[in-house]
């Protein structure tokens, strides 16, 4: 189970596309979130704070997350096996700007909201 490697067909070769679209995905976000803040966590703690995600999926983000050198994973030789994962300094050097997302986010939230009832509102006279 792998995430493909997505290209705009119509810009091939735009590796800022690929990178947007990995980690604007519905989970990337979340998971660096949850990351954010601890030193480490396990896969069970991660999903405790994350209950709407599957265990399928959040295993896939993660893989992704490392793979893109976002998260590091870290395996203790036990029995039954414990792995921990982090944040590396690439995942750190990003939380400026999403932080400024979720301000930004915070700050807006209210009026988007009301647009969103006042076009429902409007689509749902119009039926």
């Amino acid at each position: 189970m792998e995430r493909n490697f997505n290209k705009n067909e119509l810009y091939p070769d735009c590796p800022i596309r690929n990178i947007l679209n990995r980690i604007s995905d519905k989970w990337t976000l979340l998971v660096l979130y949850t990351l954010n803040g601890h030193e480490s966590m396990r896969f069970r703690d991660i999903s405790a704070e994350l209950p709407d995600i599957s265990q399928k999926m959040l295993v896939l983000t993660l893989r992704t997350l490392e793979t893109d050198g976002f998260v590091s994973r870290r395996v203790y030789a036990e029995v039954p096996p414990r792995v921990e994962y982090m944040l590396t300094a690439r995942a750190h050097s990003l939380f400026p700007i999403i932080n400024q997302l979720i301000q930004w986010a915070k700050d807006h939230m209210d009026e988007i909201l009301l647009d969103r009832t006042k076009a429902l509102s409007r689509k749902s006279g119009a039926s």
